[in-house]
């Protein structure tokens, strides 16, 4: 088989491959909490971008749910930048509140999803969301 015909046939091997590792999941896991001293959460977000893209904006809204179920606050958080094929972690304070009192964060909205050098999107679909604290991270 000629060179070039092998060449060929690699590249059409290998094709399916890139594009699979262009369209992974963007994992976003709540990995711990902390008390603060003096009052309220220290959160630790982990990021994993597997999308194949860098995101130069990447911005959430989080409701923090009391230890009744009760949406104690709306909390916008940036996590930008997001570099491709790599884990970010990001700390975030969640004030006023003791860990232990929230029970549940829920992903309310996206508010910025841009990925470098193109026009925002609807990342909701290529999230995949986790949780190691004691409160779990819901969509």
């Amino acid at each position: 088989m000629p060179l070039n015909r092998l060449l060929s046939a690699l590249a059409l091997i290998c094709l399916p491959l890139a594009a699979a590792a262009e369209t992974g999941p963007l994992g976003v896991e709540l990995n711990k909490t902390e008390e603060i001293e003096g009052g309220g959460c220290r959160a630790f977000f982990l990021f994993r971008n597997q999308t194949g893209k860098s995101f130069e904006g990447f911005e959430m809204s989080l409701a923090i749910l009391d230890g009744q179920g009760v949406i104690d606050r709306l909390l916008s958080i940036d996590a930008a930048p997001l570099p491709v094929q790599r884990t970010t972690l990001k700390l975030f304070e969640i004030p006023e509140i003791a860990c232990s009192n929230i029970s549940e964060i829920l992903l309310h909205d996206i508010t910025s999803c841009q990925p470098q050098n193109e026009e925002q999107t609807d990342c909701f679909p290529i999230l995949e969301l986790g949780s190691r604290a004691a409160a779990p991270l819901v969509k």
